[in-house]
């Protein structure tokens, strides 16, 4: 049976999410203050049910990753997820002029209804100077917060709108030359106790084979520092990312850097022509304890999408 939430919204600023005495979630909105980082709202801190912080927030060797957030890390030859940009030939160059931005405009629905927020952001996607290129629809919802099962969860969706009179062309550094790096898209930073975490897939797949990977799910198990006790994020696509833009990929690491990305580009570009969009939907469970395949696969048949 899902808990009711208390919901504190600091206009102009951020959202945050309580059950039980937890701030289980705060989704920040307010611009950072360094453009560097590419200023776009983020999901910091994310928490279990039992006050188990499973997000990191700047770590010294990504300062630009922030928990939970929307990114994409090369568009028309723009960085809008922060931090250096992968140039081929050249590694990794500091080119603060091609850092974008994602712009909060505004809070088109906002909604608490006893255990479930729901709310509908408007963005703007801002290059570096400030043309704006595309316009988002952001959809998250938080839900089936359920202490019995010592879970959570966010669905989190995204229309996005190229403004544009020439087509968006979305890529990562490996449509770039790089190699396994097909980091973009829907983006988690783990803590930095998470490193040497277990990753698991569907069927048999696991591990380093998720890199790269399509698969409708993948969770990350994570050890914690200072108490004995895991916990277990679920990544899980709507069933209608299947008719999506551009087939997605698995981007996971899981040693010194635990990271999950849902990749919409990670081994070929795609465009997205004027005037159009595309769509895409997630669901992250943030969950107490090492949760197994058999667990997560009865958590998901048994918490459908409407």
């Amino acid at each position: 049976m899902s808990a009711p939430i208390t919901v504190t919204h600091r206009h102009g600023d951020h959202v945050t999410v309580e059950a039980g005495g937890v701030q289980l979630m705060s989704y920040v909105y307010k611009p950072d203050p360094v453009a560097y980082e590419s200023r776009k709202p983020y999901t910091h801190p994310l928490r279990t049910l039992r006050g188990r912080r499973v997000s990191g927030y700047r770590p010294a060797d990504h300062r630009w990753h922030k928990g939970l957030q929307m990114t994409s890390s090369h568009l028309s030859g723009q960085n809008f997820w922060g931090g250096h940009t992968y140039v081929p030939g050249h590694w990794y160059l500091d080119l603060p002029d091609r850092i974008g931005s994602m712009r909060h405009d505004d809070f088109a629905a906002f909604t608490v209804d006893g255990d479930r927020l729901s709310l509908t952001e408007r963005l703007t996607w801002v290059a570096n100077g400030g043309d704006e290129w595309a316009r988002e629809r952001r959809d998250i919802v938080v839900h089936s917060v359920e202490p019995d099962e010592g879970s959570w969860a966010i669905d989190w969706g995204i229309e996005l709108t190229n403004l544009r009179a020439v087509p968006l062309e979305f890529g990562s550094p490996t449509t770039a030359g790089r190699e396994q790096a097909g980091y973009t898209g829907l983006h988690w930073r783990g803590p930095r106790d998470f490193g040497g975490g277990r990753v698991l897939g569907p069927g048999d797949l696991g591990g380093e084979e998720m890199m790269g990977a399509q698969a409708p799910w993948l969770a990350f198990v994570g050890e914690h520092d200072d108490v004995d006790a895991h916990s277990t994020l679920v990544f899980a696509h709507s069933p209608e990312n299947d008719r999506a833009i551009h087939e997605s990929h698995w981007f996971v690491r899981a040693d010194e850097t635990p990271m999950v990305a849902i990749s919409w580009a990670f081994f070929e570009e795609f465009v997205l022509p004027p005037g159009e969009s595309f769509t895409y939907r997630y669901r992250i469970v943030v969950a107490d304890g090492a949760w197994d395949r058999d667990q997560v696969t009865r958590y998901l048949d048994r918490h459908g999408w409407s």
